[in-house]
């Protein structure tokens, strides 16, 4: 049994190499420009580091469609670069998690040259054939009007093989018994040069059952999960996997098992989307709905909080009007929506670049019950790019200073363009720039997260919600080791004063302490609070008494 549950009160940072920083003037970053960012990160107050592909590939996906499992892709550096990577972070604290993309390969990789070559290769059943294309052809596409179906035929092969995704990533019969052992081989190779765990893409389909006569809905293969935890607990007890699962909410806890036997962590999809509803509508109510059925978990589980999962915001979990509700406050244009179910935009343009929104939005992730997750630049309120296609747009290099490039790259060809121009352009948006500015978003950022470290009840405690007899306004507080922390969020875009009775019995002479300001709360006699939330307001209160508050200040 793991003891280090260090994930429980992690700040996690997503990052892909490639647009990070780029060291040796190609126009691509690599491990050794990377390397030299961690003493920003780390100054950020990131505790562990999330690395998207990075290992041989065409690119044809950016990094999905890998090629070569054990490897570092030439334009990123070498397996040395990525091992002084991993020695730096550990000098200075933080973690590293990989991607871990074992659903598919790339079309490239030699394991499906084999395949498709030689009926008799070994390498044949790790994928999916069918020698007819299957009724089921068009059904079950994961990017609609983009794909138009799951199998395709091949000709050296004279088959049909399944592909989930694009036509250039078949399918690995995961429930290979020699494809299973090649997976545990994988993460063992890495945890080896210094991983803590691995975010495995596309759990349902990993685990799904795959062939020509599958029923529409696939049984799901859940041992599967458990014996890829104890290949980690053995090689690594403290190492983790954190599922990317977009399922309902009486699916997720299979994901985690009962006793908590499979999954250490899952992103918590339910949440995230009827987050952005909350901020689209002014309406609390179906985010905590949402959290209340995310509920039930595990001691040792946890959930991923974010606000953006990558490039794509999601909301296919979503009823229609909801749906029709967030494209209308923050995707109205068809450009800037995806699939017919998700907005292809960075955070600060969807919130209209009004700052308030951001750092309620950031609060509110900051603050739900499990682990913030962070992607790249959100950290500097960075923009996007919609004349690039698809999820290209939000990928877009990291913008360090004013320099040629946003100092990304020496290169006059970056590997994506470099925003340019406009409020979210590099000559205005830059990480330089903000670090010389004591009110930039960048500083806010750093002191939330030093302050969120300092509240462990969010990853560690129980939460309820305390009434505030209005829609608009959000209170949760979280209770762990006789501690007590409330936050309160208001959604709106009008001020509102609201009462709450944020104590348990006998708790009523409680003050609330301000952990972002001085602005503290004293309750009346009958121990009520009486919160003016400014629009987009928010508070970070700890539930103690006036001993509490002087405590502190002789510290």
């Amino acid at each position: 049994m793991i003891n280090d549950l260090w994930y429980k009160n992690a700040v996690v940072y997503c990052l892909s190499v490639g647009t990070y920083m780029d060291a040796n003037g190609d126009g691509i970053g690599d491990f050794e420009g990377l390397t030299r960012r961690l003493d920003y990160l780390q100054g950020l107050g990131i505790t562990t580091i999330w690395l998207m592909p990075f290992q041989p590939s065409p690119g044809r996906d950016n990094g999905y469609d890998v090629s070569d499992y054990y490897g570092v892709d030439p334009r990123y550096g070498t397996l040395g670069d990525f091992v002084e990577f991993t020695h730096g972070c550990q000098q200075r604290g933080m973690r590293v998690i990989i991607d871990l993309v074992v659903n598919h390969t790339s079309d490239q990789h030699p394991w499906f040259k084999a395949a498709r070559s030689d009926p008799k290769s070994k390498y044949r059943d790790w994928y999916v054939w069918s020698k007819t294309e299957p009724k089921n052809a068009t059904s079950g596409v994961v990017f609609p009007g983009v794909q138009k179906s799951t199998w395709t035929r091949d000709a050296a092969a004279k088959a049909w093989y399944f592909h989930r995704f694009y036509e250039f990533q078949p399918d690995l019969d995961t429930a290979n018994p020699h494809v299973q052992a090649e997976i545990l081989k994988i993460m063992g190779f890495w945890l080896e040069l210094g991983v803590s765990g691995f975010r495995m893409d596309a759990v349902p389909f990993v685990i799904s059952a795959k062939g020509a006569r599958v029923p529409a809905k696939p049984p799901e293969q859940f041992d599967m999960l458990r014996r890829f935890r104890e290949f980690l607990q053995w090689r690594r007890g403290d190492a983790i996997i954190l599922g990317e699962a977009n399922v309902l909410p009486e699916d997720d806890m299979k994901y985690f098992g009962g006793d908590g036997e499979r999954l250490q962590m899952v992103f918590n999809f339910q949440a995230n989307q009827n987050l952005f509803y909350a901020l689209a509508t002014a309406d609390s109510r179906p985010l905590k709905k949402a959290l209340n059925a995310t509920k039930p978990r595990p001691a040792t589980a946890q959930w991923g909080m974010f606000l953006r999962n990558h490039d794509e915001l999601d909301l296919g979990r979503l009823t229609r009007p909801q749906r029709a509700a967030v494209f209308a406050a923050f995707g109205p244009d068809a450009s800037m929506q995806l699939y017919g179910r998700g907005i292809r935009r960075r955070l600060m343009p969807m919130l209209g670049g009004d700052r308030r929104r951001l750092e309620l939005a950031t609060s509110l992730m900051m603050t739900l019950p499990g682990t913030p997750v962070i992607r790249y630049g959100d950290e500097i309120a960075m923009g996007d790019d919609l004349r690039l296609k698809e999820r290209e747009c939000a990928r877009t290099p990291m913008q360090w200073s004013t320099e040629p490039q946003g100092g990304f790259t020496k290169s006059d060809r970056p590997v994506s363009p470099v925003i340019s121009g406009g409020p979210y352009g590099f000559e205005h948006t830059n990480v330089a720039d903000q670090r010389r500015d004591p009110d930039s978003f960048l500083n806010w950022l750093e002191r939330i997260i030093r302050m969120r470290k300092e509240v462990p009840e969010i990853g560690w405690g129980d939460f309820q919600f305390i009434p505030t007899r209005t829609k608009e306004v959000l209170a949760i507080r979280y209770d762990w080791r006789r501690n007590s922390v409330l936050f309160v969020h208001n959604l709106g875009a009008e001020p509102r004063e609201v009462t709450i009775e944020p104590g348990a019995e006998g708790e009523h002479d409680g003050i609330l302490v301000n952990l972002l300001s001085g602005d503290h709360s004293e309750p009346d006699q009958k121990g009520r609070h009486r919160i003016l939330m400014e629009a987009y307001g928010y508070r970070w209160f700890r539930i103690g008494g006036l001993d509490y508050l002087l405590r502190r200040s002789e510290v």
